[in-house]
């Protein structure tokens, strides 16, 4: 089997490129362990606990036990679906701030500055903001990538943007337009009452053209000939073969899978390669460093009318929820119900949020673990700029074995700091008059943990991970003994062989992970076909014109 390109992973950022590529007439082979999205629990926005827990749809992997939090393994689900994680996420939509990228390209990543990205976000998108303000100038109208906003009729999904409005925090109309920092609605990618995916946007009609097939196997490694890559040796139905590539071979296999691909190939820290019997091609000291990724705190309060999702968390409330969603395509189920949004800064002197909210009016939990015990709301927080950093290593040299994933969480004090700020930020807004007419006791952390030493105790035994890991193989300058890829993503020492995919992130971005990873995937697929880069839009983001002196 042969073809131009071959792609590995139909994740984010994988489809977008099949997508481009196809457009322009490339022959292109997508390598996908997972099978099909089919089926409810991925296609109803309101299910979206499910797949993520379901070995079908999920790599299944943990983390070690990380020191930090008491020496607690974390889940770290990985789409293995058409789609990837995009199939098994909440949904949620961001675009990261535009000092993310500005960061980006100072520190190395040259041509991703925001200016260079922002036509890329405005290709890739067809947003609806459907009627809660914003600016459609800086917003996409006719890309592959649907984004639509929830209706926003539960009562305490107003109360959450009228409260942070009540503690002094600025509304923003469009969080992914000019301006981020705020409390306003959420973006999510959810196109009539559906999960949008990147296989429903990208994959699905990149196949239509008949330049893209989709090969079920396992990646086991990129197979380079004289410090070419030629092609990618996969395992399916029991038979081990090689895919060749005449052109390039593209690894967009998630920030846990492409460093282990590439490292399984002989491209990675010389000596730890060696330690698995492999044969060195390129010594990269970064690949599979510079691991990041957002943890946040559910803090839950009690509501004291029946507002909440509550009610339809029964059997005969699920299946109200999902008959009318099945037929209809509309209520509670077409909603990820994450429908208010806010992005602040955690103090004086913070250049632009540091801090993410997602609301939600239900106290519960992702995994489905605690029970909700009533009415009640809950805001998930978290810092968005941890210093902490991890790493993705082999734990042998079987292509079947899960790697080692070492996330070092809260392994600087400033952690800390930053999450006691976020829970006591978090009962300040809590405690506005707007949720006067909802509020009953704190059921999580709870009134009595207040020190903090009581905080300290609760995040490591609550903080949890928010799903956003990156940074694995980052782009930076060729000269740059830690950068993985240059700016174009080419891995640097091989010709032929690319990454895109959040692994290259020099540095993790505000918000959720799903939007930067398509971007990603839109603007490699520019420099894969040796386009020139969409014109630069300067566009100027809002930034708080006191932001040195005050908070908000």
């Amino acid at each position: 089997m042969e073809a131009e390109y071959v792609i590995v992973g139909a994740g984010s950022a994988g489809c977008a490129i099949a997508y481009r590529l196809a457009e322009a007439g490339r022959k292109v082979i997508v390598i996908e362990e997972g099978g099909t999205d089919a089926g409810p629990f991925i296609q109803m926005p309101g299910a979206l606990s499910y797949p993520m827990n379901m070995k079908r749809y999920d790599w299944g992997y943990m983390s070690e036990p990380e020191p930090h939090l008491g020496g607690r393994r974390l889940v770290t689900p990985r789409g293995r679906v058409l789609g990837g994680s995009s199939s098994i996420n909440g949904m949620v939509y961001v675009r990261g701030h535009a000092c993310d990228f500005d960061t980006w390209d100072e520190m190395g990543a040259r041509g991703w500055a925001y200016a260079d990205v922002l036509p890329y976000f405005k290709r890739m998108e067809s947003w609806d903001g459907g009627g809660h303000g914003g600016d459609p100038d800086w917003r996409g109208k006719d890309g592959p990538l649907h984004v639509t906003r929830g209706k926003r009729d539960n009562p305490l999904v107003r109360a959450f943007v009228e409260a942070g409005v009540q503690a002094g925090y600025p509304a923003t109309g469009d969080y992914n337009g000019e301006q981020q920092e705020g409390f306003g609605p959420y973006d999510a990618t959810i196109h009539k009452g559906k999960r949008w995916s990147a296989y429903q946007a990208y994959l699905k009609p990149a196949m239509a053209t008949g330049n893209v097939e989709i090969v079920r196997g396992l990646a086991r490694k990129v197979v380079i000939e004289d410090g070419n890559a030629t092609g990618v040796e996969v395992e399916r139905r029991g038979r081990v073969e090689v895919i060749a590539a005449s052109r390039e071979v593209i690894l967009s296999a998630s920030s846990i899978n492409s460093p282990k691909l590439l490292m399984l190939s002989g491209v990675g820290p010389a000596a730890h390669l060696q330690e698995h019997g492999i044969e060195v091609v390129a010594d990269r000291a970064g690949v599979g460093q510079n691991l990041q990724d957002h943890l946040e705190l559910y803090i839950q309060q009690a509501a004291i009318k029946p507002v909440s999702l509550f009610k339809y968390w029964n059997l005969l409330g699920k299946a109200f929820v999902g008959a009318q969603w099945l037929f209809t395509r509309t209520g509670v189920g077409a909603s990820n119900q994450f429908e208010s949004a806010a992005f602040i800064r955690s103090r004086a002197g913070v250049k632009y949020p540091d801090i993410q909210y997602h609301f939600l009016p239900i106290a519960v939990r992702y995994d489905g673990k605690a029970a909700a015990e009533g009415h009640g709301f809950q805001a998930h927080v978290g810092p968005m700029r941890s210093e902490s950093r991890g790493a993705v290593t082999l734990k042998s040299a079987d292509p079947k074995d899960a790697p080692r994933i070492f996330f070092n969480y809260m392994s600087h004090d400033s952690d800390w700091e930053d999450f006691r700020t976020c829970i006591r930020l978090t009962r300040e807004i809590f405690a506005q008059d707007a949720f006067a007419p909802f509020r009953g006791h704190e059921i999580q952390p709870g009134d009595g943990v207040q020190s903090d030493a009581a905080l300290d105790d609760f995040i490591r035994e609550h903080a949890e991970s928010a799903y956003h890991p990156c940074g694995t193989c980052r782009m930076g300058e060729r000269d740059d003994p830690m950068a993985v890829v240059d700016p174009e993503c080419r891995v640097i020492g091989v010709e032929g062989l690319r990454v895109a995919d959040s692994s290259i992130f020099p540095q993790i971005t505000n918000g959720n992970l799903n939007g930067p990873s398509i971007m990603t995937g839109e603007k490699a697929a520019d420099h894969i076909l040796g386009k020139q880069p969409l014109p630069r839009d300067n566009a100027q983001p809002w930034i708080a014109p006191d932001w040195q002196n005050s908070q908000r």
